[in-house]
């Protein structure tokens, strides 16, 4: 089993800033895909940032230039430094992590065996 703990979360302005980090424990492989997914009321989960187990890195459009995903190994940490943040950006964000996901479904929550509870973040405008 793989348990996976968000924090980080909280309220922002619109252009300020947030870092959400996952703690990794539990039977886990460098091999696992790590990714951080966020759902909004009324709207379904969507994949914002995903790194595979070669280090490369896939972003949802709405993110892209302003949230990056990183990964310490040493401490079994996976970040999502968030940028520019925006009103539409408020939502419930998790961590979630996969054996093997394919390249074309990298953003699909479907793929992803493991979640955390998730951590919110709101941004005013």
């Amino acid at each position: 089993q793989v348990q996976l703990v968000e924090s980080g979360g909280g309220s922002v302005q619109a252009g300020g800033s947030l870092r959400l980090s996952c703690a990794v424990s539990g039977y886990f492989y460098s091999s696992y895909c790590m990714g951080w997914f966020r759902q909004a009321p009324g709207k379904e989960r969507e994949g914002v940032a995903i790194i595979d187990s070669d280090g490369s890195t896939n972003y949802a459009d709405s993110v892209k230039g302003r949230f990056t995903i990183s990964q310490d190994n040493a401490k079994n940490t996976l970040y999502l430094h968030m940028n520019s943040l925006k009103p539409e950006d408020t939502a419930m964000y998790y961590c979630a992590a996969a054996a093997a996901v394919p390249r074309w479904l990298l953003l699909h929550q479907g793929q992803y065996a493991y979640w955390g509870q998730g951590t919110q973040v709101t941004v005013s405008s």
